[in-house]
């Protein structure tokens, strides 16, 4: 996910600031067959079930083809639904709705997106209760709800804070440090005490930590830059810009699908 999945809307933060709030949390649906309902259409002809998990996985890498990511987060639905003591299928539909969400033009669908994400990843820590991905995905789509549905930003933002938290702890290095580059992200971009726990020097002890595990992943130096220049220190966020659009173009080499998105924030961050 880029940094830009994490930005909190102006409404959301006045939304904080005016104490304007509605609950983040509700009791999520029972069965992912549920879920699955409000799920994006369908759009190749159905496999066998067994097979859902194969099919997700091989949709999700076509990516940037929005209608195979359409066809993952079905299929990912489906393998859960089949296989109840996996949290991959469930944290997989998740990340999907999570990359739609970015591309969907129509504010409703995204609200409708966002509120799905976080009752999937609810139904994940129901079902895989101390997997460290169901954290951390929930603390991501309830940053994501927050930003689409900003009167629940108020709630959202500690609640999120708190499972990206307990992700770090169980597993530091999932998603590449991704505990602690999103943590980073929220503390940047959320206000501050009293109103919130936003914090610069926090947001980039948190980056420092994601990029010394991980320092040639591009999201990490993105996050690196920004914390940096949200400190002040414009001279270091313009390098790791540079070294995070560096790194971009040798995943864009490899094949990495993400990349061009990655190397497209790079560029934007140095045109600032």
């Amino acid at each position: 996910m880029t940094p830009r999945g994490l930005a909190l809307s102006a409404a959301a933060i006045v939304a904080i600031a005016s104490g304007n709030c509605a609950p983040a949390l509700r009791t999520p649906p029972s069965s992912v067959s549920e879920i699955s309902r409000s799920a994006s259409p369908a759009t190749v002809d159905e496999a066998p079930r067994s097979a859902a998990i194969d099919r997700a996985r091989a949709a999700w890498e076509r990516r940037p083809d929005v209608e195979a990511v359409r066809e993952a987060e079905r299929a990912y639905l489906e393998a859960a639904e089949a296989n109840p003591d996996s949290a991959e299928p469930i944290v997989g539909a998740v990340r999907a709705k999570a990359w739609l969400v970015e591309r969907e033009p129509d504010r409703d669908k995204r609200e409708t997106l966002a509120t799905s994400m976080v009752q999937t990843a609810q139904l994940c820590a129901l079902r895989a209760p101390g997997d460290p991905s169901c954290d951390y995905w929930l603390g991501i789509a309830l940053g994501v709800q927050a930003r689409e549905k900003p009167a629940t930003a108020p709630a959202g933002v500690n609640e999120m804070t708190a499972a990206l938290g307990r992700a770090f702890l169980a597993d530091p290095s999932l998603d590449q440090a991704g505990p602690s580059r999103v943590l980073a992200l929220v503390y940047l971009r959320a206000p501050g005490w009293p109103l919130g726990p936003g914090d610069p020097e926090a947001a980039l002890a948190q980056a420092r930590k994601a990029v010394e595990a991980f320092p040639e992943f591009p999201p990490n130096l993105l996050a690196l830059g920004e914390a940096l220049e949200g400190n002040g220190r414009r001279d270091e966020a313009r390098e790791a810009y540079e070294k995070a659009r560096a790194a971009a173009e040798r995943e864009a080499a490899g094949g990495s699908p993400d990349a061009p998105d990655w190397a497209r924030a790079a560029e934007r961050a140095l045109a600032r």
